[in-house]
């Protein structure tokens, strides 16, 4: 009978190792959070002296500080930073991203920020368009895998077209600075794109566009993405978001950027139901 015993106490062990194993590997490395960002989208993230900066990495650093551990960004281009997520490549993303029901279904996400869009136009064009209503029968420009794309959509099919006016006409790129740059070169006439980036865009290029919009467009929460599953990083982000917030640094952060946190209307509101 001892023949046996030796066999299972190894499986035990090793069992054992393989559940000690699975617990450490909720967090990609020892000491660090690994964030997926797509590093070109001003003043949320944005490359300064060839360091990742902006509000978004800001806020992580010191979510990061709470937790202990160092954040690190993996810079990626916004269409691959779910399937990213969903790889392992990193922990989080960390890139303004909308929270959206589609998005809820195949990750987790964790609300710190409210948001929406804005139109921005060429300064002294002719055309200089209000709200989306207005893209009909016009070539309108936007980073590719936003949240907006489907609303655009649908306007065009539900809006446009029904009423006997001609489709929108879009036209996707991989960076939001591409964007704006067709828009200069007149590829586009007009591009949408998230209101505090329109800001940045007219600060940095005030004598070239203006933000035509002038209303907030369609409203939305921006959340860290967790894969599903990860409860363990989900629960620490989550748990450091709400110390982090308390903080005169959280406060600083905020103005500095002259961004609102979501209140719990917002949150109840805007957050997509299960």
């Amino acid at each position: 009978m001892h023949k046996f015993v030796r066999p299972i106490a190894l499986s035990l062990v090793g069992a054992a190792v393989a559940m000690t194993s699975l617990a450490a590997s909720a967090f990609q490395q020892e000491g660090k959070l690994i964030a997926g960002s797509d590093v070109t989208f001003f003043p949320y993230e944005y490359m300064d002296n060839n360091r990742p900066s902006g509000f978004d990495i800001e806020l992580l650093d010191g979510l990061g500080k709470i937790m202990g551990r160092k954040v690190e960004t993996v810079d990626t281009r916004f269409p691959n930073l779910i399937t990213g997520l969903q790889g392992g490549r990193f922990d989080v993303t960390n890139s303004s991203m909308y929270i959206t029901a589609e998005r809820v279904k195949v990750i987790d996400m964790i609300p710190y920020l409210k948001s929406g869009e804005s139109i921005l136009a060429v300064k002294g064009s002719d055309y200089q368009p209000k709200r989306p209503e207005d893209f009909c029968g016009h070539k309108i420009g936007s980073m590719a895998a936003t949240s907006w794309l489907q609303q655009m959509h649908k306007l065009s099919d539900e809006y446009c077209v029904k009423n006997g006016l001609k489709p929108i006409a879009i036209s996707e790129y991989a960076t939001d600075p591409q964007t704006t740059q067709a828009m200069l070169a007149h590829a586009v006439e007009a591009q949408i794109t998230d209101a505090a980036v329109a800001r940045g865009v007219v600060d940095k290029l005030g004598n070239r566009v203006v933000i035509s919009s002038d209303t907030l467009i369609y409203p939305v929460l921006n959340g860290f993405g967790v894969k599903k599953g990860n409860d363990e990083v989900k629960a620490a982000l989550v748990d450091a978001l709400a110390k982090y917030s308390k903080t005169p640094e959280y406060a600083a952060l905020l103005k500095k950027y002259n961004f609102q946190a979501p209140t719990d209307a917002d949150i109840a509101e805007l957050m997509p139901k299960p």
